[in-house]
């Protein structure tokens, strides 16, 4: 297999992508819940911040905001919560006290911007040696355990401004121990899921694409060795120190990455944050170069019907980590993908926007019964087919998810109608 992105393909009618079923028991609903929501501000220019990582301290629950800077958290009642913790690449960790508020759901967080302090950083003479650094410090820095996290998964697709399809889901992800950097007995299961599809005919598109819920477990690029982070690939790149950011109140090593050879596949382009004190990836911003689409197309188209044009516009990646205790673990994976499609001997194309993204909510250490087999997310399966009907607004129940936007809750509305 080429050593580009070993992406799960799934297939997709109205361009959704893959994944599977089993209702697992929920909180007792004789537990009250408890939520916690807001908005996060950026105190310099009131500007919403987008994937600011929320936390309890004190327990694995966790979101990120939305693109509107908005999060929301459930809790049981019965849990100690005295504060919460405001994370964001370039910002001063924000901690707001929510002891003696009279509203928990009505909250707005401000974040201040972070002075680089050049002097408390270790300039290194070749910014690959960062990266390599971090890659042999891997079995050190993450999970030495089998871990269980709860995550959020949402893929929604658009047709030029149009929303079309929403599907959604709360799953299960079964993780081995990040010492040894296979996937393979890695495992998804989808508990509870949810989708809403556009009626009319003109909008579907049976075409196949690599992406689907298995984005925890193949774009977890630390834990997956057929990804990006792969030693010998190195050579393929030419590396470039950027300016260091803050990130958790800690100094960040930011080195941008660019193809330096030509291949008979496509390369990617972007920027991979390493932790300063611990040499652990945080976070890696990333794209497919498309200068030659052929190969664009290649990477990440798998099936389309006959007479349809497909045209990669951009595909883009955000995969980021949380340090806990001086461990790392998975945070957020977000993946969009914008193309064009028309058919032969048709005058006008349409533009499509596919997004994906994935927020880990909880999770449980030392677990060490993995997800069987039989109920585990397959490759065959189709994601948007396998989970039922969108339902009212109490859907999600005690489940935390990932905050729809403004304009993706008024496009629900709309689909609702029709």
């Amino acid at each position: 297999m080429k050593r580009t992105l070993a992406i799960t393909a799934s297939c997709l009618l109205l361009l959704c992508l893959a994944g599977v079923m089993p209702i697992q028991a929920q909180p007792s609903a004789a537990d009250d819940v408890v939520t916690i929501a807001g908005v996060v501000r950026n105190k310099d220019n009131r500007k919403k911040l987008e994937n600011v990582t929320i936390t309890l301290p004190g327990s694995n629950i966790g979101t990120v905001t939305n693109a509107d800077g908005y999060f929301a958290l459930k809790v049981r009642a019965s849990d100690a919560v005295n504060e919460l913790k405001a994370s964001h690449v370039g910002y001063i960790n924000a901690t707001l006290s929510l002891k003696d508020l009279t509203s928990l759901t009505d909250l707005t967080v401000w974040m201040i911007p972070a002075a680089n302090v050049l002097s408390q950083i270790t300039v290194y003479a070749d910014p690959r040696q960062i990266v390599e650094d971090a890659i042999a410090k891997i079995p050190a820095n993450y999970a030495a355990n089998k871990n269980l996290l709860t995550a959020f998964y949402r893929e929604t697709v658009q047709k030029r401004r149009r929303y079309i399809s929403l599907s959604e889901a709360v799953m299960s992800i079964y993780k081995t121990e990040y010492t040894n950097r296979d996937v393979r007995s890695d495992r998804v299961r989808i508990e509870k899921g949810r989708r809403l599809v556009s009626p009319r005919l003109s909008d579907t598109l049976a075409i196949k694409l690599m992406g689907g819920p298995t984005l925890s477990i193949n774009l977890d690029l630390v834990k997956n060795e057929n990804t990006l982070l792969y030693p010998k690939d190195l050579d393929n790149y030419e590396f470039r120190l950027e300016d260091p950011v803050s990130l958790d109140n800690r100094l960040q090593y930011v080195v941008s990455f660019q193809p330096r050879v030509t291949l008979d596949y496509a390369l990617f382009y972007g920027k991979i944050y390493v932790d300063h004190q611990q040499l652990a990836f945080t976070r890696i911003e990333f794209s497919l170069d498309m200068r030659d689409r052929l190969k664009a197309v290649e990477a990440i188209l798998k099936h389309k019907p006959l007479g349809l044009r497909f045209r990669p516009q951009e595909v883009s990646y955000l995969v980021t980590y949380k340090l806990q205790n001086g461990v790392a673990y998975l945070n957020y994976i977000r993946n969009e993908m914008r193309f064009k499609c028309d058919w032969k001997k048709r005058l006008f194309s349409a533009t499509y926007t596919v997004l994906s993204e994935m927020v880990v909510t909880d999770r449980k250490p030392e677990t060490t019964n993995p997800i069987p087999y039989r109920t585990a997310f397959k490759e065959r399966q189709i994601f948007n087919e396998m989970v039922d009907v969108y339902w009212n607004e109490d859907f999600w129940k005690e489940y935390n998810i990932l905050e729809p936007t403004e304009s993706l809750e008024h496009a629900v509305e709309r689909l609702k109608k029709r």
